[in-house]
């Protein structure tokens, strides 16, 4: 019986030889990971009333990344629960204030293609880039997970996104995920896996991938798959992953799907998103000219090292405008010192940025840079719902980090491409 991508992972977790659309099975867990803020002090009442520990702590990732830095007397209690919580539980991969947990988990080589894990965050399908089924799950579906190892699934139908062609200089997978939204919309996977294949998704390098990935959650699916070939074996070794633990992995020939996506990449321009929402999103020209007063770089969808360097590329030699607030919230701790040691880092900074924390910081509505009344900004982020990033009152557009350097550049929306050699306009 051919399959899909999601299909054969979801068998194999089952121990099935072959699953179908709509059936209900109960999968073995490969990984979990959890973050501070839905993690131990949500899940740890309840593993304490069943009487139960962690299942297989080696099969559990914890990372601190929403309440950091602990600047307040609640956040430090959350941090210390936590600590205490992978102390108590023996959960050696734990890691402390070193970036947000969709960037470290593949970083520090926690993801192969195959894995069936879950997250206690709704951008977890970032897992599908590496050919792992990975969706989000909340913190009562955790402590099920944690007690047993085990996690009920309804296999989905796949929707097959295709982008023909090569991405222009200055266009990027944010590009790609915001025309989607708006093209499909919030609930375009329809609680589904979604499936990126292509010319222009072969070309991506890893944490582009991510990208595409990690939004598949503002299209509503469940999961968002890319296959595993080399680019992804070439990631993974360099995060410590053995190669004969890394195999190629795709969907077959003649796998069934529910509905097939075609767009072509090379016609794509820049995108931004007007408040509230990324369905909101036209071509950049249709923006171009409003003011701003922040531009942020961060978040697992827009700081990434990838992302940083496209920021640099616009960034490097020029500053931003008078007036304009540039933020810079790396996203993980290592993607920053490579991104300090290879120059990247400093072309930002001495463009008139400043640095914050490697944690998820404004994007989710944490920290002390939130947006103040009536700010309007330009953000690299997944989201911009109102009110998450700070003020209701703000008005948040989302655009690549490419658009988003751009803008500072100019104190208004801006079209990247002229700062780009090379890019059509």
């Amino acid at each position: 019986m051919d399959m899909t991508l999601a299909e054969k992972i979801i068998a194999r977790a089952a121990g099935r030889k072959s699953v179908a659309p709509g059936e209900i099975v109960t999968c073995a867990v490969d990984l979990a990971m959890i973050h501070d803020s839905g993690g131990p002090r949500r899940v740890e009442p309840i593993l304490r009333r069943l009487g139960v520990d962690v299942w297989d702590p080696a099969k559990v990732v914890l990372i601190t990344d929403h309440y950091v830095p602990a600047g307040d007397d609640e956040s430090r209690t959350i941090q210390a629960i936590t600590r205490r919580f992978a102390a108590n539980q023996g959960i050696a991969n734990f890691y402390d204030q070193q970036g947000i947990c969709h960037v470290v988990l593949p970083e520090r080589g926690h993801l192969r293609p195959g894995m069936f894990v879950v997250g206690g965050d709704s951008h977890s399908p970032t897992g599908g880039a590496f050919a792992a089924y990975m969706f989000g799950i909340g913190a009562t579906e955790m402590a099920g997970v944690l007690a047993t190892g085990e996690i009920w699934v309804r296999v989905p139908d796949t929707i097959r996104i295709e982008w023909t062609g090569r991405l222009n200089p200055g266009v990027s997978a944010k590009d790609m995920m915001l025309h989607l939204c708006a093209q499909l919309g919030m609930d375009g996977g329809k609680y589904q896996a979604v499936e990126y294949v292509g010319e222009a998704v072969r070309a991506l390098p890893m944490q582009e991938r991510m990208t595409l990935s990690n939004m598949a959650a503002e299209l509503g699916a469940q999961a968002g798959l890319i296959e595993a070939d080399d680019t992804t074996a070439t990631f993974l070794e360099s995060a410590g992953v053995p190669r004969d633990r890394i195999t190629n992995l795709r969907s077959d020939e003649g796998s069934r799907v529910a509905e097939h996506h075609v767009f072509d990449a090379s016609v794509l321009s820049p995108q931004v998103a007007a408040p509230h929402s990324p369905a909101n999103a036209a071509p950049v020209e249709q923006h171009a000219g409003t003011k701003i007063d922040v531009a942020y770089i961060g978040a697992c969808t827009g700081a990434k090292l990838a992302d940083l360097r496209m920021a640099a590329e616009v960034l490097r030699g020029r500053n931003v405008a008078k007036g304009v607030e540039l933020i810079c919230a790396p996203a993980s701790l290592r993607d920053q010192e490579i991104a300090r040691s290879e120059g990247t880092l400093g072309a930002i900074l001495e463009a008139g940025a400043s640095l914050i924390a490697n944690a998820c910081g404004i994007c989710a509505g944490y920290g002390d840079n939130r947006l103040g009344e009536n700010v309007v900004a330009i953000s690299s982020t997944a989201r911009n719902f109102k009110g998450r990033m700070g003020a209701a009152s703000s008005q948040v557009y989302l655009g690549s980090p490419y658009t988003t350097a751009a803008s500072a550049i100019e104190g208004r929306i801006a079209d990247p491409r002229p700062y780009l050699k090379g890019a059509r306009q």
